[in-house]
């Protein structure tokens, strides 16, 4: 029940400023700045004005927390970290107690009332609590609350406080507004846009240069002789522990994962939401003129500034518990999509909205989700399985080398030959069971380790481990120009075309840099690509990576080369522009949402911070170590 609550908070906006505040007020005040108690009595393990944060309720997140936090540090068992550790865990979860405690302070002060109706509202509207016809369910209640050992009154209490909370930063949040001038600088940024004409030179389309004399080709087979040898082999054992190789041997039964589907019922049962744009004016003839207007003009701008001192906000995936008065609530979820409607009369003032965008609730049946959840499930805890069985692995490895790996390790193990840059005989990549570091790591260990060392298992990236046994040693052995000598036609006759391809680049670059446009080209082996649009806003895939970096920060007139392994390319610049408009209405809206947004979660954030200076946190250490006791733990929280 705990985590479910601390779902709904932490999914929703106000999630996201708390967790900003939490960081900002652990990093910046850490432990320090708070006063402690000078009483050795252990019943309250912080206060925050008048309010108190119980020891009890301390001891039941570090329950629910502590085996989380410790998973993703890559400990199973939070009974096995040090005392220390565990007292820094219980001051961590601490800080967030007394960050919502701070907030229910100044909601104290400011003599914000939640009213039981609204309490009532948000428990029937949980999906946790509904039974089989979607209704809030007095027995689901009852049995969701005594599986989780709470009273109604501390469930009602917590509702209560997470409403409090909202009460006070939900104004904030949504006042957030973006000036014009920052907009328009932003988007004429991103959408600034360059019209590029591009030249490609493809090395493996220029002509097939004649066979020169055998007197060049052994000129040029003595001056790469490193190229035409039969490179080093060796024979290696590999065995390899991964989160990738463990994750299908972790496993849930049915039990298991039903109640984690139950504990993210938010997710997967979703009520109707819906996108709301809305005006709120002191009077109703304000009010009318507002809808007058925005009718007429059909534009959000238009009913935003139409009456001067009206309150505008726009809300995103609104539920009906996130509208606190009830008259604006069943207006607003009986309006159809699309239309200006208002005004209505509510506790704030005189209402008009519209309603851009509605999505229905659904579901996701525990059949359907059962496997998302285990391979949620499997990616999470497969770091700390790795963890767990790498001593299993290392003792079997001291035991019996690479001769009898235990199959429920989770480790893959293969064998075979392959050179330094771990490619077979036939020139293919060997089938390692590993990627990127790792396995440049793996290969990396088999050139240097000498054939017949015994294994031992070396630490890897990623949270991987990995053994190599080298059997045998296939030495690199010299070719004679006679044996080499089709390998070394293949070889000069391809570093021929890079030449050439390179030489016709380069005089086309120069003679581009110089007129500042690419003139029409009829050479065989050239492609040319003209007026490719490119910007930050929309980034063109057309162009290639070598080229696009440079994009950004040419002029018109000015011309680029670059190449990559098997292209070289000429590009100009032929106009700077800002499309006018610079993106659709809606996109320019979303944007524009999207970024008073992040003002309105930075201003709560603020706002939260702030409280800490002004309602400093008296911490009693003892406490902290009487609730990690409580929580089932021992060590010392000083």
């Amino acid at each position: 029940m705990i985590s479910y609550l601390r779902r709904v908070l932490v999914e929703s906006w106000l999630g996201r400023v708390v967790a900003i505040v939490v960081f900002l007020a652990f990093v910046g005040w850490g432990i320090g700045d708070v006063i402690g108690f000078i009483s050795e009595e252990t019943d309250v393990v912080a206060r925050v004005g008048q309010h108190r944060i119980p020891t009890r309720d301390l001891a039941m997140a570090l329950r629910s927390e502590m085996p989380t936090i410790t998973q993703q540090m890559g400990v199973k068992d939070p009974s096995a970290m040090s005392p220390i550790m565990q007292g820094q865990i219980a001051r961590q979860v601490l800080q967030r107690l007394i960050a919502q405690a701070e907030l229910l302070e100044a909601a104290r002060q400011l003599k914000i009332i939640v009213p039981d109706s609204a309490i009532r509202e948000e428990v029937f509207a949980l999906p946790y609590f509904k039974g089989p016809t979607g209704q809030f369910d007095r027995s689901v209640f009852n049995q969701r609350l005594s599986a989780q050992g709470l009273s109604e009154q501390q469930v009602l209490d917590m509702i209560r406080d997470d409403l409090t909370v909202r009460s006070l930063l939900q104004p904030m949040a949504q006042g957030g507004t973006v000036s014009s001038t920052m907009f328009n600088t932003l988007v004429n940024y991103g959408a600034t846009t360059r019209m590029v004409d591009l030249i490609s030179i493809p090395v493996a389309a220029q002509p097939a240069p004649p066979a020169p004399d055998n007197a060049t080709l052994q000129r040029y087979y003595a001056n790469h002789l490193w190229q035409f040898g039969t490179p080093e082999l060796r024979h290696a054992r590999i065995v390899v522990l991964s989160p990738k190789t463990v994750a299908d041997t972790i496993t849930m039964d049915d039990a298991q994962l039903k109640r984690v589907y139950d504990e993210q019922s938010s997710h997967y049962n979703v009520p109707e939401t819906r996108d709301i744009q809305l005006v709120t004016a002191p009077s109703e003839a304000d009010a009318q003129k507002i809808a007058d207007a925005w009718k007429l003009k059909g534009n959000w701008q238009t009913a935003q500034s139409t009456v001067k001192g009206a309150a505008s906000v726009e809300m995103p995936g609104a539920r009906p518990a996130t509208i606190p008065s009830d008259v604006l609530k069943l207006a607003l979820f009986q309006a159809p999509q699309g239309q200006i409607m208002g005004p209505v009369k509510t506790e704030m003032g005189r209402s008009v909205f519209r309603v851009t965008k509605i999505l229905p609730a659904h579901s996701t049946p525990f059949a359907d989700a059962k496997q998302d959840i285990l391979q949620q499930y499997r990616t999470a805890a497969a770091p700390s399985v790795v963890t767990e069985r790498r001593r299993q692995l290392q003792d079997a490895i001291a035991g019996k080398g690479l001769d009898a790996i235990p199959d429920t390790v989770g480790a893959a193990a293969i064998s075979g030959s392959l050179d330094a840059q771990g490619n077979t005989a036939e020139k293919q990549p060997a089938p390692i069971p590993a990627s990127g570091k790792l396995r440049d790591a793996i290969v990396h260990q088999i050139f240097i380790q000498k054939a017949g060392d015994n294994p031992n298992l070396i630490e890897g990236p990623d949270n991987s481990w990995f053994a190599v046994e080298v059997d045998s040693i296939t030495p690199a052995t010299p070719r004679t120009f006679e044996q080499a000598k089709t390998d070394v036609l293949a070889a000069w006759q391809a570093d021929t075309r890079h030449h050439t391809a390179d030489q016709q680049a380069t005089a086309l670059f120069l003679a581009a840099r110089q007129k500042g446009s690419i003139a029409g080209q009829n050479a065989s082996g050239i492609q040319i690509a003209r007026d490719i649009p490119f910007s930050f806003a929309n980034p063109n895939k057309a162009l290639p990576s070598e080229i696009a970096s440079y994009i950004p920060h040419m002029n018109s007139g000015q011309a680029v080369m670059a190449e990559n392994t098997d292209t070289f390319f000429v590009a100009v610049v032929t106009k700077v522009f800002v499309p006018n408009p610079p993106a659709s209405a809606d996109v320019m809206q979303k944007l524009r949402n999207n970024l008073a947004q992040a003002y309105g979660d930075d201003l709560a954030a603020s706002y939260v911070q702030a409280l800490n200076k002004r309602l400093p946190a008296h911490i009693n250490n003892a406490a902290i170590q009487a609730a990690l006791s409580a929580a089932g733990f021992g060590g010392n929280a000083q």
